[in-house]
């Protein structure tokens, strides 16, 4: 069902594995939803170090609405794995919340922060 997502990642299994964690433990309508938008997609960062990086996003022909692309870098497959499935779940809360308020919580961060912990990742305290 994400195949399409984890492309994206073949060249890491770990990052792989743990972005399907967070997909998986997604809410059934948040899965719906990204499954549902051709403009919805997960990608690696190929960041080079004085080279920069290029993404490319797909966007709805003829529409204002803008990609919701996921963009995350390979540094996520060897940290801790509880901040790295809080920050993917983070990323992916802020592409279903179209980078906006929830609730009352109108900072776009702290929405992102509190969705993502409502389905299970909250900011872990590390040591």
């Amino acid at each position: 069902m994400f195949s399409a997502y984890l492309q994206a990642f073949e060249s890491c299994p770990p990052l792989q594995q743990r972005v399907l964690l967070v997909l998986r433990a997604l809410p059934r309508e948040v899965q719906r939803d990204f499954l549902m938008d051709s403009c919805f997609s997960v990608l690696l960062d190929n960041y080079v170090p004085g080279e920069g990086s290029s993404v490319f996003m797909a966007v709805s022909e003829g529409s204002s609405i803008s990609s919701r692309s996921v963009v995350l870098r390979l540094r996520l497959s060897e940290c801790e794995e509880s901040f790295a499935h809080y920050v993917i779940a983070h990323e992916f809360a802020h592409a279903y919340l179209r980078n906006g308020p929830w609730g009352d919580i109108t900072d776009p961060e702290h929405a992102a922060d509190a969705l993502a912990a409502s389905w299970g990742f909250p900011l872990p305290v590390l040591q």
